[in-house]
């Protein structure tokens, strides 16, 4: 399943593996930043990521409805989330993502944005 891929190579920091999971043309939207369109703009996205903070992906729930799969998730200093992911084609075409960008900052010790 590409969720369980998803979460195997975000959970190693791998920006490569993650990011061939998604359509060239596919959208990241995490709704508390822009949203990152094209795959090589996503993987620019989880280079950035992957280097600021040590994040784990603890999955808690996850269902599926045809070509949509939700992730209900969790961290292990707290913070909680979900996403949400199209899917066609064994290829993430477009994700959007719920969670606190304060409270991920704070538990990661990093700076307020300006």
């Amino acid at each position: 399943m590409v969720l369980d891929c998803w979460i195997t190579a975000f959970n190693n920091s791998d920006a490569e593996a993650i990011s061939a999971l998604y359509a060239e043309e596919a959208v990241n939207h995490q709704v508390a930043n822009k949203p990152v369109v094209g795959r090589s703009a996503i993987r620019q996205m989880f280079i950035a990521e992957f280097s600021a903070a040590t994040m784990v992906c603890i999955p808690e729930n996850i269902f599926e409805d045809g070509d949509w799969v939700i992730l209900e998730w969790r961290d292990p200093k707290g913070l909680r989330g979900c996403g949400f992911f199209h899917i066609a084609e064994d290829k993430i075409i477009f994700q959007r993502g719920y969670w606190d960008k304060l409270s991920f900052l704070q538990l990661h010790n990093l700076p307020m944005p300006v």
